[in-house]
């Protein structure tokens, strides 16, 4: 056991792989914000205001990589540890400036933007933070803290930077003054909240834990510090106020995610009914209780299927006075007479019929263009071979030009033309715009089969 426990602290020493001097410099260098910082912060906002604006991933990361937001945050927490007050009013003078920047940026861009969309996941996913997102700001900033104390600094910053998502909130309580929605402005304001004091936390923990030297103070300037510390327990207690309604809300959308996942099973084992089907349904969380639209098509429901979708709706643990039928899509049969039914069948038939009308009308309407555009290959090779008698073959295609860079295309005729013997360019030229006018497009390539040639 001994040997063991020595093999493991071996495993976690850090002492040989710690650059104190290079850690602490690199941090109070980021912390500052002018210059080039200013214009990167401002590049990174419209970058991931755009990225949410369009609900692209990808480019939102990019936002977040360039985004200098972290050094603030990482001097405010290195300076409570090293009791550095200059560098902690630093950071937080910063901090504050870089948020206001960032919120009327992007507040600029979404009201200047023409591109409205219906549903704005993205933006929306910044909305409702969670007891997860504390955890992830917490481990990303003692491992963001622990890669900045290395000798050796690899991309763990750049993972941090991406997995605490700071800029995105900014971006999106822009969004939320743009529409005045104010759900969204204190939801994303509180997800930003919780990620700097908990990588800020994780910023002093690890630099208590590493030992870093603590700036020399005066006796005076040091009992002034003591007097207007706070004692743990209070810092405790802020923390467990601040996280508890990430914990609320970790609670409901694990509930959520059940309950859908219930109502998921069940319309899975009841798709299809007697005569009826759903084709779609809807969770409403919104109300009290939550309500399972299920919206049927076909005949209606008679109580027999009603009972047994209430009787499985039981066993996936979703009450009866949840469900809710939309029977728009349903028709009745019951109390019909023989006339009227066969009345009824006949309508129906006959609106189909004129459904598959239409639908042959469209296909012969795309076949005649199709014959339109179809390259007379038999009568152009006829006439082409009349003209140069050494031609064997003549392939004739029409495709598309891919220009790679813009990914634009174009139609493109390209003409495989096989002969005894090789033409030179004048003649190729010469075969080249006879085909252009031969079949009126511009854009004719022509090509020699060099394996006919050989």
């Amino acid at each position: 056991m001994k040997k063991f426990l020595v093999f493991l602290r071996s495993l976690v020493n850090m002492s040989d792989h710690l650059d104190y001097d290079g850690a602490t410099l690199y941090i109070r260098k980021n912390v500052s914000f002018k210059g080039p910082n200013v214009i990167i912060l401002t590049c990174a906002v419209f970058t991931a205001a755009l990225g949410l604006n369009i609900n692209s991933i990808p480019v939102i990361i990019g936002a977040m990589l360039i985004s200098p937001l972290m050094g603030p945050i990482l001097g405010f927490g290195f300076g409570l540890a090293t009791r550095d007050n200059a560098l902690v009013k630093e950071g937080v003078k910063n901090l504050i400036i870089m948020v206001s920047v960032s919120i009327v940026a992007s507040t600029i861009y979404f009201l200047v933007t023409p591109l409205k969309l219906e549903h704005p996941t993205e933006l929306l996913a910044r909305t409702i933070p969670t007891i997860y997102d504390v955890l992830i700001a917490l481990f990303g900033g003692i491992a963001g803290m622990i890669e900045i104390s290395r000798k050796e600094r690899g991309t763990v910053i750049a993972g941090v930077a991406i997995s605490t998502t700071l800029l995105p909130p900014l971006c999106t309580i822009g969004y939320g003054f743009t529409l005045w929605k104010w759900s969204y402005i204190i939801g994303a304001f509180y997800l930003f909240t919780i990620n700097i004091i908990f990588i800020a936390l994780a910023t002093y923990l690890v630099a208590k834990y590493l030992r870093y030297p603590v700036i020399e103070e005066d006796v005076q300037d040091e009992s002034a510090t003591k007097r207007s510390s706070m004692k743990p327990s209070t810092v405790a207690i802020i923390l467990l106020i601040i996280t508890i309604p990430s914990i609320f809300t970790a609670l409901r959308t694990i509930k959520e995610s059940n309950f859908k996942m219930r109502v998921s099973k069940l319309i899975t084992e009841n798709k299809t009914l007697t005569g009826t089907f759903i084709y779609e349904h809807k969770v409403d969380f919104s109300s009290k209780p939550t309500k399972v639209e299920l919206f049927m098509a076909g005949d209606k429901l008679d109580d027999v299927d009603k009972e047994k979708l209430y009787s499985d709706a039981e066993k996936h643990g979703i009450a009866r006075s949840q469900l809710v039928f939309r029977e728009d899509a349903t028709v009745s049969r019951e109390g019909m007479s023989e006339s009227e039914l066969i009345k009824d069948i006949y309508e129906r038939s006959d609106l189909q019929l004129r459904a598959l009308t239409d639908s042959i009308g469209t296909l012969n309407t795309r076949l005649e263009k199709y014959r339109r555009e179809e390259l007379p290959s038999a009568a152009v090779s006829k006439e082409l071979s009349a003209q140069y008698p050494e031609i064997t073959k003549l392939v004739l295609t029409k495709g598309s030009a891919i220009d790679v860079a813009s990914e634009s295309s174009e139609e493109q005729i390209v003409a495989i033309v096989s002969s005894e013997t090789e033409f030179d360019a004048e003649t190729t030229e010469r075969i080249r715009r006879w085909l252009s006018a031969r079949l009126e497009r511009s854009n004719v390539v022509v090509l020699q089969d060099a394996k006919q040639l050989n």
